[in-house]
């Protein structure tokens, strides 16, 4: 098998006699490189190459993934001093500073490798920040979602999320987020959140939302009234009542004003951005109420 490009971001590349020198040694000097000694014949090189594959390109060239197939370059194998496969081994600065044999699960893999590297999510944490700093919250929630999923909803990055959600006056989210924080976390810029939070909740409700959920106590049938009520939601950061009174709206008369009111749901759906779950959990719904 050939090696790949040489580019600045190589990820994972196949070693042999003639490049083992410059990948080994010479990249070790640059960045961590993780050796894997493998053969096709064994079988739990096979579960673990998937797992260093999918770290490597998570990482995306915070280290390199070096494969070594012991039986066709058992030279490089026998230089390392392999005794079993799979091996593996990391490299810096020129010298073996870590390593396991036998097949590990990807938790063990990931705690070996944090010694050595940044978290992935570091980056995606600052790219939030910068787009907070933009005053592009919406930006930096779709960013922060994937992270917090990602990273197991690590403590800080939580954090971040429900800072970011506020910010985009997603305040429903935000509350859900803090709800899930286990009690040993609540720390005190968990505190500090929920107090934002409430603070912003607070100036949420304006007395003309209020007044108008009073009318609407008496004339609950008021489609219109419903749809004033709907845009008072939205621009209070209320996404999921907003988008409940939409389609409320759209049960009772799915052409509503013309189709102003359905393209009002669209629109409220859009705001929320690409991959939002709530934006495809009312995507399904108004689907299902069309087809």
């Amino acid at each position: 098998m050939e090696a790949m490009p040489d580019t600045a971001l190589e990820t994972i590349v196949n070693i042999d006699e003639a490049n083992a020198a410059r990948y080994l040694i010479e990249e070790s000097m640059q960045r961590p490189v993780v050796i894997d000694f493998w053969a096709d014949w064994c079988g739990p090189c096979k579960t673990l190459m998937p797992i260093l594959e999918k770290l490597a390109n998570e990482y995306a060239g915070a280290f390199l993934l070096a494969k070594v197939n012991a039986d066709e370059q058992q030279m490089i194998a026998q230089q390392f001093g392999v005794r079993s496969l799979p091996t593996v081994m990391v490299m810096k600065d020129g010298q073996p500073v870590d390593g396991f044999a036998g097949a590990q699960p990807e938790t063990a893999v990931r705690e070996m490798l944090e010694k050595f590297l940044p978290s992935p999510y570091d980056g995606l944490l600052q790219q939030a920040s910068a787009l907070l700093e933009a005053g592009d919250a919406a930006g930096a929630v779709g960013v922060l979602r994937t992270a917090y999923e990602e990273s197991g909803k690590r403590h800080d990055i939580a954090m971040a999320y429900v800072h970011a959600l506020i910010e985009a006056r997603r305040l429903d989210d935000a509350q859900a987020i803090l709800d899930a924080v286990a009690m040993v976390d609540q720390d005190a810029l968990y505190e500090q959140l929920r107090a934002q939070l409430d603070i912003a909740r607070e100036a949420a409700r304006s007395p003309e939302l209020v007044a108008l959920e009073d009318k609407l106590q008496s004339d609950p049938d008021n489609l219109d009234l419903r749809e004033q009520i709907a845009v008072q939601y939205s621009a209070a950061g209320q996404y999921r009542e907003a988008l409940e009174s939409l389609l409320h709206i759209l049960r009772t008369d799915v052409n509503h004003k013309d189709g102003a009111t359905k393209k009002a749901l669209l629109d409220t759906i859009a705001s929320l951005g690409k991959g939002d779950p709530l934006a495809a959990e009312y995507q399904r719904k108004l689907f299902s109420l069309l087809y």
